[in-house]
């Protein structure tokens, strides 16, 4: 655990129902005189969605704007080019990003090739950027990614297909606005993708070589909450409670693997979504159990700790014993809110596997891992998330 850190997070963060009426007024304060608003085609379609709500907010205040709506799942290079384009031809000034992960991930994108150069492959890594972004808030739609809070910007290259991470702390936006209310009409299936990306990223930061008491208190929390509320959330969409719980979690998570990082199941789920362009919650339940069971022999403490915070009855078993039950439980929260076992299920194919290893040992997140793998290892679990039944 590390002794000396820093944290970092958003400088004003807004939760609650109704928290989006906020964003206009928050604009002139942030001296925004045109921001470029990006999102997808369908938020953007909705009647009183995520995005006319927003649009209505700065309307209030006498704030204009223009949109990029043309953001896609595992945001690509080609999106971020297209939204640069948009803000320099209608001279907009910043960016408010509303929707999940995606548009999330997009507006850092577009943001940072504005200010830090055209090639952003070239800045993939830690730390990369010598620029400031435009202003930036984010308008949360999804209990998953954490991408509003944190300085991660996932992007893939549509011609190599592979997803890279720009991490700096200039990504981190500078308002982030996490409204339950808006939420309550995501489907079932896009609720447990994402939901399930909020537990892993609660999990791998407490078992992260680079946690501390700080984030150990939010990773603690935020698995209880997803243990709480995330299969009610599934099976009822309008849950109030369930779905505010469900925020909480997602919040808590993002600042938790924003300052303590994550580890293998995000590096080689981002081989998995930029392969074969597959939802980047799934790819990290179906490894989930997988990644963490190689893991255990790290930390097996760690892992025993996770097996009580997520409600198994550990007394009288060993260390080693207690940190299997916390595998039982996570196989049982996928299973449970329908996740596909095996990768089988996104089309992945054991002939890529030897590459997707290679790149996953290189991918940011890899480093913080509690144990240290070859390729040969990495190959290895993932010929078990395909043969897994």
């Amino acid at each position: 655990m590390k002794e000396n850190f820093d944290f970092l997070m958003p400088s004003v963060n807004f939760f609650g129902k109704g928290v989006i009426k906020k964003i206009g007024d928050r604009a002139k304060m942030l001296n925004m005189k045109k921001p470029l608003i990006v999102t997808d085609k369908f938020l953007r379609s909705m009647d009183n969605g995520p995005v006319a709500q927003t649009l209505a907010s700065l309307e209030a205040v006498g704030v204009p704007y223009t949109i990029y709506d043309g953001v896609e799942p595992n945001p690509k290079i080609r999106n971020i080019q297209e939204a640069k384009k948009v803000y320099l031809d209608n001279d907009c000034d910043s960016i408010i990003t509303v929707g999940g992960g995606s548009s999330h991930d997009a507006g850092k994108g577009t943001g940072i090739i504005l200010t830090n150069g055209d090639d952003i492959t070239k800045l993939a890594g830690i730390e990369t950027l010598q620029n400031p972004l435009p202003p930036l808030m984010a308008v949360n739609t999804t209990a998953g990614t954490g991408s509003e809070l944190t300085r991660h910007c996932v992007i893939t290259n549509e011609k190599t297909k592979l997803k890279f991470v720009v991490v700096s702390w200039r990504n981190i936006p500078l308002v982030s606005f996490n409204d339950p209310m808006l939420m309550l009409d995501v489907p079932a299936s896009l609720t447990a993708a994402t939901g399930m990306d909020t537990f892993v990223q609660a999990i791998e930061p407490y078992v992260s070589t680079n946690r501390n008491e700080i984030t150990d208190g939010q990773c603690i929390q935020a698995i209880k909450l997803v243990e709480e509320s995330l299969r009610e959330a599934v099976a009822n969409g309008h849950n109030i409670e369930a779905r505010t719980k469900m925020v909480e979690a997602e919040m808590l998570g993002g600042m938790a693997f924003n300052n303590a990082d994550l580890g293998y199941v995000h590096a080689m789920a981002h081989q998995l979504g930029g392969q074969y362009d597959a939802p980047h919650g799934v790819c990290c339940a179906m490894l989930l159990p997988i990644v963490e069971k190689y893991n255990i022999v790290a930390a097996p403490e760690r892992f025993a700790q996770l097996a009580k915070i997520m409600g198994e009855n550990t007394d009288g078993l060993s260390t080693r014993d207690a940190a299997d039950l916390s595998i039982k439980a996570m196989r049982q929260m996928c299973d449970d809110v329908k996740i596909p076992r095996s990768i089988k299920a996104i089309g992945a194919k054991p002939e890529d596997f030897e590459l997707m290893a290679e790149n996953a040992l290189k991918d940011g997140n890899a480093f913080s891992n509690p144990r240290k793998g070859t390729k040969e290892e990495i190959v290895q679990l993932f010929q078990e998330a395909y043969d897994q039944k």
